[in-house]
């Protein structure tokens, strides 16, 4: 598939968009380090857009005392796949990741 030819505004257009995008997922992150908000709130608006988008393993990495290591180790304890994204967890997985971590 060949990439689309977009317009300079169009291009703008989509830049702006995706540094939206980031920004709001960095503020996610941001409030869930700091306890602001917890896990479960975060799984909840997994039907939002931009944070549907959001890597598993970036959001376990984000919580207090977890790095890469805990959180390799608990996407497999939990037989999530480490490319899944928060829109593609089923129920049951929700449902591990919120009693192991929530």
């Amino acid at each position: 598939m060949a990439i689309p030819q977009l317009t300079a505004e169009e291009r703008a257009q989509a830049l702006e968009k995706a540094k939206q995008a980031r920004a709001k997922r960095a503020e996610v992150r941001e409030q869930l380090k700091s306890g602001e908000i917890s896990l479960a709130d975060v799984i909840a608006k997994k039907d939002d857009e931009v944070i549907g988008r959001m890597k598993v393993s970036t959001l376990i990495e984000t919580l207090p005392g977890y790095g890469k290591a805990k959180a390799e180790k608990i996407m497999t304890e939990l037989n999530i796949a480490d490319s899944r994204r928060l829109r593609g967890l089923g129920q049951r997985q929700q449902a591990a990741l919120l009693e192991r971590l929530g």
